[in-house]
């Protein structure tokens, strides 16, 4: 039997339940036996029957469908945290749909949010770098439709499951000291990103308790090509540095190739920390120190929070960091 002809009471004769059983598993309803809704996905695999989208939106009905408005892909954090999501929504019962979020602030998420909406999907995860301003406007907005921010700041009004990353900044921070160095040069992300900034200040504050200054601060687009000229300027402005914070591990590898070129040893005269622990840091050479952040456990706890709120309620969260030291730091000589 063709898919597009099966209907409802086909599958509740095959199960030999009622359509109103059939109905119930489809739409995840509570109190419908293990043994029952067994009965009812086998027969709906043996009748190659699908779930009608379209009419479950037109009745009003959830699409069992989760959006996420997210930043570029080519990062690799934001493709990491999407594969943890699309994975923990599947496990769920869910589909994912993706929005890019092209260009920066509320406007460009405003775009992606009226794209998802026009798929009438249950609630969106947003992961692209909002002021908490401007993340309480869009939520205030969207009204009771349910939306969670994944990068904003922890101190936000806004249901959020995120990093903290001023914390992540002091233990990439205290690492370096903890190793003697007190020339420490800072290459922060994009200027407009909360995460960028939060990471930017607590570096700075953590460096001013230890009665230091940077010795020079930058800003990169994230990427391992403005890294690597970052780096290259550094270097050629003749900025004495024995240490180098770095906003991410993509940014690092860039740093650590014009290290490479310019003659630097790694460790032994230049020591780098990265942030996020990304899945090729530690192929890195050497292989990175950095801060890591667990994006598995980050798109598991923003799903299943983002299903509490579609049934009522949120609760935000931040979630540990924690430095995993390798081959690219070590005692300043």
């Amino acid at each position: 039997m063709k898919s597009s002809a099966v209907t409802l009471d086909d599958v509740a004769r095959q199960a030999g339940v009622s359509y109103q059983t059939v109905s119930r598993v489809i739409n995840q309803a509570p109190h419908v036996s293990a043994k029952t809704r067994q009965r009812v996905e086998a027969a709906m695999a043996a009748l190659n029957y699908v779930p009608n989208r379209v009419a479950q939106q037109l009745a009003g009905k959830r699409t069992q469908v989760l959006g996420l408005a997210t930043s570029s892909l080519a990062l690799h954090a934001p493709s990491q945290i999407a594969a943890a999501i699309e994975q923990r929504a599947g496990e769920a019962g869910y589909s994912l749909v993706m929005a890019m979020v092209r260009g920066s602030g509320p406007n460009a998420c405003r775009q992606a949010l009226q794209e998802l909406r026009a798929q009438r999907v249950d609630g969106v995860l947003i992961n692209a770098p909002l002021s908490s301003h401007d993340a309480a406007a869009l939520a205030e907005a969207a009204g009771a439709w349910p939306l969670l921010f994944l990068d904003t700041d922890p101190g936000g009004a806004v249901p959020s499951v995120l990093f903290d990353p001023a914390e992540g900044a002091r233990c990439g921070a205290h690492h370096l000291l903890q190793h003697g160095h007190r020339q420490i040069a800072l290459l922060a992300g994009e200027a407009h990103s909360i995460s960028a900034q939060l990471r930017l200040q607590g570096w700075r504050e953590t460096l001013a308790d230890a009665g230091l200054e940077p010795v020079a601060v930058q800003y990169g687009d994230w990427s391992a090509a403005e890294g690597y000229r970052q780096t290259q300027h550094l270097l050629a402005a003749g900025t004495p540095f024995s240490a180098m914070l770095v906003a991410n591990d993509q940014m690092a590898l860039g740093v650590v190739r014009a290290l490479h070129e310019a003659g630097r040893q790694i460790p032994q005269q230049v020591s780098v920390v990265g942030y996020d622990d990304t899945a090729d840091s530690a192929f890195f050479y050497p292989p990175l120190t950095t801060v890591r952040q667990d994006f598995k456990v980050l798109g598991a706890q923003a799903v299943d929070t983002l299903l509490a709120g579609i049934d009522g309620g949120m609760r935000s969260q931040v979630l540990p960091v924690t430095l995993v030291a390798r081959g690219t730091t070590g005692r300043c000589r």
